[in-house]
Parts: C-alpha cells; sequence; structure tokens
C-alpha cells in the first residue's frame, strides 16, 4: 500500500509504528463518518505524516568525523558537529537553535512532565571547583563497597580506540550493581546509603557531578552476582553529554543495557514497559557514541570485572583554557596530576628537598599525594592502585612530633541523633617533621565519617608566622559536608569548632614554639634593650686618657741629635703609627681629628734612645766640642723645657676637661636609663593591658559558652529533677501501698485473734452451764464480763446435781 509521505514498506520500525498508525487513524475516520454523515470533516493534508523531529534525528545520529590525534600528543581537536566547548567552565554555553530543540510538553499520565534538562548536568557539575575532588569521590563509591567484598580500587589511563584520545578508568570489584540499583545510579538524588553507618555516600549526587567534571561523557559496566537465590546480571550504562547536545535532547536520556545469566550464557533483559526494538535502539545509541565499535567489544569489557564489580570509563575529558586536557598524565607515569593554579613549581622542588612532608606540599595538584591522606582509617586490606603502583596511607599523626590531645565536647547537639553529643571529639596536634626548617605548612585537617574534608585547614591566620609548623588531625562527625566534600556547611558549630582549633592551636605555639626555632617577642625586645646598654657602656668605657710619655734627658742634649730627629720624622723613618705626626720631636703623637695628647706613641722611644747614644759619643769627644755651642744648647734646652711644661699644663687641662665630660656623661647616664626605664615600664603596662584584655576577651568567649551551655544544663537538670521527682513518687506510692498491705495483715490476724477469743470465752460458758457447781447470778453487767459469760439471757440457772 503506498501512502502519502511516500515511504516504503520496509522503512525503520519507528516508521513503520506511525505508518500503522496513521492507517487505523484513516480506517477509524472513515467509520466514524460512514456511521454519521452529520459529522464529515476532512483531515488537512499531511496532518498524520511522520514528524520531521524524528526525520531529523535520524539524521543527526549518523556518524560523525573522529577528531585527529598524535601518540605523543596530549590535545586533542574538537569533534566536528559536536556542538559544546570542550572547556569545563564553557561547556554549558552550547547552541539552542540547532534542529529538533522543540518546545513541545511531555506527558505522563495525563500529567505534565517537568524536564531535566541536559545543561542541568554542567551545572550540577559546578559544584566541583578542584578537579580532584570529583575523582575523589568515584574513589569514595569504591571504598563504600567494601562492606560488599570490596577490596582494590584501580585508576588508570586508557586511550580511545575510535579517535585514540585518552580516558579516565575507575574500576573495583565491589558488590556491583543490578540493573534497579544501575537506573538509581544514573539518576539525580537517589542514594541508598544515607542511613548507612559505615559509608561516605549521602546525597545520591555525586557520581553525576564528579564523572560531568572530570569530562563529558562516561560509561559504567557492573556486574552483580545472584542475590538470595536470584540470577546473576550485568549492565551497560551511558551517559554522555556529547549525545544528548548533539542530538538536541531536552531531557537527559541515559540509555541501558541489561543480561541476566542463565546457565554460562548471558540473555538480554527486556522490561516489560519496552520491546526488542527499544532494547535494539539502547545498543546502537551506545555503539555510536561510546568509545567501542560493537556490542561485542562492549562486552569484552567484562572480562576485567570477573564475578562481581563496576568498571566506570571517562572519556572526551576536558580541557584547560589552552587547549591541553586538565588532567597531566605525562609528568609522572605513576600518578595523575593537574594543571594550572593548583600546581605550584616552587612547592614541588620543596616536595623534593624535604620528602617527609610532601603530601602536605603536593596534595593540590597530585593524585597520588591526595589519595594517601583522603581517608582517615581505610578498610583493613583494601587497596588503592594508581597507574600500576599502591597508593601507600600516610597517617598525619605519625609526621608530628610534640603530639598533644585536642578534647572538645560540641554543645546543643541532640544525643538521639549525634552519638559526639555525649563522647565529644578527640584529636591530634603538633609540629610536622620539618618544621625547624620553618616550612609554611599549618593547619588542621578535618575529617567526616573517616573521609578528609578540609585539608590544612588554617584557624589562625597570624600576621607574622604565629603557629607556623602546628598540625593537628580532628574527626568532626557532628558537622555535616558540603555536597562536593571539600568543605562544611556554615553553621555557629563550624564556628565554635574554628574558634576552638584556634585558641589551641595559639596555646600549643606559645608553648613549644622554642623547640623548633622561635624566639618570644618579649624575650627578644629584652634582648635588643640590654644589647643596647652594653654598647652604651663599652663606649663610655672606650674613651682614652691621655698619657704623656716620660722625656729622655738624654735626647736632647745636643743640635745635630735634634736635627737629625726632625730629618728621621719628615722622611717618615721613625715608627709611627697611621695618621699620626710627632709633635716636634717630643715622642707625643696626635691622632688626626683629636685633641693632642689623646694617644701615645708608644714606638718613638728606641729612636730617642739611638739618638742618645750617638749624643753621648759626641759629648765624650772634646775636640768637637766648643763653649759656644753649650751655650746655645743650654738656652735650647730652657725653651725646650718651657714648651714641655706648657704642653703638660695644656695636656692636664684637656685631661681635666676630659674629666668633666666623663663627670657629665655619667650624671646623664641616670637620667638616660631612667628615661629608658619609663619607657619600658610604659611598654609593660601596655602589655599587661594587651595581656588583661586577651584574657578579658577569653573570658568573655568563656562566658559566652557557658551563657550558651546554661539553658542546655538548666533543662538538663530539669529534666533530672523531674525523673528524681517521678522516682520519689513512685517510691511513696509503693510505700503507701505496702503499708496498706501490712495494716490489712494485721487487721486480719486481730479479727482472727478476736473471733478465736470469742471462741474460747463460748466454750467455757458451755462448759461452766454444763457443769455440778453452783452458779451464783452475777450482780451486774460487769462481773457477767468478767466470769466470761454471754450477756443475753436476764438470770442464772443451777447446775444439776
Amino acid at each position: 500500500m503506498e501512502n502519502p509521505s511516500g515511504v516504503s514498506s520496509d522503512s525503520t520500525p519507528s516508521s513503520s509504528w506511525l505508518i500503522s498508525k496513521r492507517d487505523r487513524a484513516n480506517e477509524e475516520k472513515e467509520e466514524t463518518t460512514s456511521g454519521n454523515k452529520k459529522t464529515k470533516f476532512v483531515l488537512p493534508t499531511g496532518f498524520l505524516e511522520p514528524l520531521n523531529i524524528l526525520e531529523e534525528e535520524d539524521e543527526i545520529l549518523a556518524p560523525i568525523p573522529l577528531s585527529s590525534w598524535k601518540p605523543d600528543d596530549s590535545r586533542t581537536t574538537q569533534l566536528s558537529g559536536v556542538p559544546y566547548c570542550r572547556q569545563f567552565w564553557k561547556a554549558g554555553d552550547y547552541d539552542e537553535s540547532l534542529p529538533g530543540r522543540g518546545g513541545d510538553t511531555t506527558l505522563i499520565d495525563g500529567m505534565d512532565h517537568v524536564r531535566v534538562h541536559p545543561r542541568f548536568l554542567h551545572s550540577n557539575a559546578t559544584s566541583h571547583k578542584w578537579v580532584l575532588g570529583a575523582v575523589a569521590e568515584l574513589l569514595d563509591n569504591s571504598l563504600d563497597e567494601a562492606i560488599n567484598g570490596g577490596t582494590y580500587c584501580h585508576i588508570n589511563m586508557l586511550l580511545n580506540k575510535k579517535d585514540g584520545s585518552r580516558m579516565l578508568l575507575v574500576e573495583d570489584n565491589g558488590g556491583g550493581m543490578s540493573p534497579g540499583t544501575m537506573r538509581h545510579c544514573m539518576s539525580l538524588g537517589f542514594s541508598g546509603k544515607s542511613k548507612l553507618a559505615n559509608t561516605i555516600g549521602q546525597y545520591g549526587n555525586g557520581f553525576k557531578t564528579s564523572t560531568m567534571r572530570i569530562g563529558a561523557d562516561v560509561i559504567v559496566f557492573s556486574r552483580c552476582p545472584g542475590k538470595d537465590g536470584g540470577r546473576a546480571t550485568q549492565s551497560i550504562g551511558l551517559l554522555s553529554y556529547t549525545f544528548l547536545t548533539s542530538t538536541g535532547k531536552e531531557d537527559i536520556v541515559v540509555p541501558i543495557l541489561d543480561y541476566e545469566k542463565s546457565g554460562k550464557d548471558w540473555s538480554n533483559i527486556v522490561p516489560a514497559s519496552s520491546s526488542s526494538i527499544d532494547w535494539n535502539k539502547n545498543a546502537e545509541t551506545i555503539v555510536q557514541w561510546s568509545p567501542y565499535a560493537s556490542e561485542a567489544e562492549l562486552l569484552e569489557q567484562f572480562n576485567f570485572i570477573k564475578d562481581q564489580g563496576t568498571r566506570i570509563i571517562i572519556y572526551n575529558l576536558w580541557e584547560d583554557e589552552e587547549g591541553a586536557l586538565e588532567l597531566d598524565f605525562n609528568s609522572d607515569i605513576h600518578d595523575i596530576q593537574i594543571r594550572g593554579a593548583n600546581r605550584d613549581e616552587t612547592k614541588i622542588q620543596m616536595a623534593k628537598d624535604y620528602p617527609k612532608s610532601k603530601q602536605f606540599l603536593t596534595y593540590t595538584h597530585s593524585l597520588r599525594s591526595y589519595a594517601s591522606i583522603l581517608y582517615l582509617k581505610p578498610p583493613l586490606g583494601f587497596r588503592i592502585v594508581l597507574r600500576g603502583q599502591d597508593v601507600v596511607h600516610r597517617n598525619i599523626v605519625n609526621n608530628m612530633f610534640k603530639v598533644e590531645d585536642i578534647k572538645y565536647k560540641p554543645t546543643g547537639l541532640d544525643s538521639a541523633v549525634n552519638a559526639d553529643a555525649d563522647t565529644g571529639m578527640v584529636g591530634k596536634m603538633g609540629f610536622h617533621m620539618d618544621a625547624k626548617a620553618h616550612l609554611d605548612i599549618q593547619g588542621f585537617s578535618v575529617y567526616h565519617r573517616n573521609r578528609l574534608i578540609k585539608p590544612l585547614w588554617r584557624v589562625w591566620n597570624s600576621p607574622s608566622s604565629g603557629g607556623r609548623g602546628v598540625i593537628g588531625v580532628v574527626e568532626a562527625n557532628f558537622i555535616k559536608p558540603a555536597h562536593d566534600k571539600q568543605d562544611f556547611e556554615k553553621t555557629i558549630m563550624l564556628s565554635r569548632l574554628e574558634w576552638k582549633l584556634a585558641h589551641e592551636q595559639k596555646q600549643f605555639w606559645n608553648k613549644y614554639k622554642g623547640v623548633i626555632g622561635y624566639v618570644d617577642s618579649k624575650q627578644k625586645n629584652y634582648v635588643e634593650t640590654r644589647r643596647y646598654f652594653s654598647k652604651s657602656n663599652s663606649a663610655a668605657k672606650g674613651i682614652q686618657i691621655p698619657v704623656m710619655e716620660k722625656c729622655d734627658s738624654l735626647s736632647i742634649h745636643s743640635e745635630s741629635a735634634r736635627r737629625e730627629t726632625l730629618r728621621s720624622a719628615q722622611r717618615g723613618e721613625g715608627k709611627q703609627m697611621n695618621g699620626c705626626k710627632n709633635h716636634e720631636g717630643t715622642g707625643i703623637s696626635i691622632e688626626n681629628g683629636k685633641e693632642p695628647g689623646v694617644t701615645v706613641n708608644l714606638k718613638e722611644k728606641p729612636v730617642d734612645q739611638n739618638l742618645a747614644s750617638e749624643r753621648n759619643e759626641q759629648v765624650a769627644d772634646p775636640g768637637t766640642t766648643s763653649r759656644n755651642n753649650l751655650i746655645t744648647e743650654n738656652l735650647e734646652l730652657k725653651n725646650r723645657r718651657k714648651r714641655t711644661n706648657e704642653m703638660l699644663s695644656s695636656d692636664l687641662t684637656s685631661k681635666q676637661d676630659r674629666a668633666r665630660a666623663l663627670e657629665v656623661q655619667s650624671n646623664k647616664a641616670p637620667q638616660t636609663d631612667a628615661a629608658r626605664l619609663h619607657v619600658l615600664q610604659v611598654e609593660n603596662r601596655e602589655l599587661r593591658a594587651r595581656g588583661e584584655l586577651t584574657s578579658k576577651q577569653d573570658r568573655a568567649r568563656v562566658l559566652e559558652v557557658q551563657t550558651n551551655e546554661a539553658p542546655q544544663k538548666d533543662a538538663a537538670l530539669l529534666h533530672q529533677l523531674q525523673v528524681e521527682n517521678r522516682e520519689l513518687k513512685a517510691r511513696i506510692k509503693e510505700l503507701k501501698e505496702k503499708h496498706l498491705q501490712v495494716l490489712k495483715i494485721q487487721r486480719e490476724k486481730l479479727e482472727e485473734k478476736h473471733l478465736h477469743n470469742l471462741e474460747l470465752q463460748k466454750e467455757k460458758c458451755r462448759s461452766l452451764e454444763a457443769g455440778s457447781e453452783l452458779f451464783f447470778p452475777p450482780k451486774n453487767e460487769f462481773e457477767m464480763k468478767k466470769k466470761g459469760c454471754p450477756l443475753s439471757g436476764s438470770g442464772v440457772r443451777l447446775a444439776a446435781a
């Protein structure tokens, strides 16, 4: 039968289904028009034709060209036809004007269906600012499988066979996922771990956010053993941002293939709500948009899983602004690192010089370093294998010295909900092993349910080097982490914990900072003050007192000797000090720029002795001396003596001046010391005021904490009093009932005793009545009671003889 649209009978199944539906509609129309001629109407031409959206979708699903790739290059060119940017932070701004993006509304059971647009996958993944935090989410999922028998998690790099690009592999041998669990994993917000005590996942959003933050597409292979007598299953799921954006989807479509084991073979599982046609379409979609070329290649991936486990492959990895992959696989063949601002070459070099602190210096860009401190206590026997080598767990406490405990009991917690409300928190604090090298490493690593949330959290930001080298470890299970598990929710509990940790770090620093080579500021000021006064005293003691060398009487006996001395001084033959000159051959030297007589030339005396010996030889020769020469020498000797006396008097005056100057300085010294002492006292008062202010602030904080704790303590006390009151009431009631029971028993005993006595009296009366003795009648009722006779009766009978 030829149809108006010209579609042949061998069309696609979907087209055939639409054609048959159209034919049935035409038959119903003819029946309606023949049965009721008054309601004849003609449908417009092409009303029941296949929608153009489906035709355009079939065209879009055609194979697209692959990207070009070189084995020695980590860059890949963008896929032609892919409408999104390869940079993560720009991938959400793709073109919405492509064909197939209609505005129709989907109805489910007659109700409007709220759609989840593919763009939500990108916006949801932006919660991860740090790509290594996204990888840690996948590690958490593998670690949670330890309760299902998981013993390892493999992380490695693979090559895409279609285009040669690089892919990230995360694989574990946990319990795997059943078909239903696979759909929950691909759904948004579903979590089966939120109520489990030994698991990390809480929100059911980590898989989607982490995989979409690392790359645009992810394919999951999971095998689950038969539980409760059921058959083993295996599933393949594809979450592809490339597929959704390229085909113009306005809903998040996730094709999934399920298999069930029957004997040794695996058979397809077709849900009741779908058909084999839908199953084949899902298979074709997964093969087209995955790194594998056929269904057989897809099934080969289960050979790596064996009995149970999950294999996650993320491909089309995101690139940076320079076109290189965010994940760096080349720097270290046994590590996965990241490029960008988190990579600091200075810290990398410091890590080589100080290997004990490597994890603290490189965790921001190295997955191996980050994974080594990611968990406080990994499950026993669980291995994290990164690119063929095990990740060695680093216990931060073992990398500290001068370790002390941190005890903190949070307030305002419900003990029924949180176990830490009663037991509190116990942490560790100390110096890291390379603290003496004064590395800029400090802060607290805060864990939540065994998972690191805030590494090296700086709670004390000192403007100086305060707190440097102090690290700590705490596990705060009473605070909820954020969705990306890189921070905590900003609550009053977090603020109190921050204040407590800062207070503990300050106390520890002030107590032990001298161990790593830091000096207290007060002690430093005291040392500088002592050094200043020691310099002042040494300057005062260094003033030289002028000393006059004794004159040699033989040095002035001859004119020739005097001239020889002057000539020696002019030639510089005399051994004098640098910068000094003789004062007219007297042996007194004057230092440049200073008063005469300050410095004594002690090396002049040997010259005078030589001259004196020469003059003695001249005097001993009478032929060479005359009377005139003696007179001249005598006059010169007098003049020389006169000048010497003047010089001595001037030297004495200079000495007196020096003495006065020293006296003035000594008088001024106490004043200077007093001024300095006053300054020190003022500084001391200021420091005390600051210390008092700090202590007041600390007391205010303590009072504030006590004030906050007071209502809770009062409520607890009131509750305790109420419990005691109820216990007292119950005790009183119990005693009252017991007392009433005792009274009842006593009353019964008294009644029994009274009845017994009454019976005895009656028997006695009977015996008296039956006796042979004469019984005299009692005179009154008192006698009757005394004799034990009953009061009924008016007379007394005589006993028979």
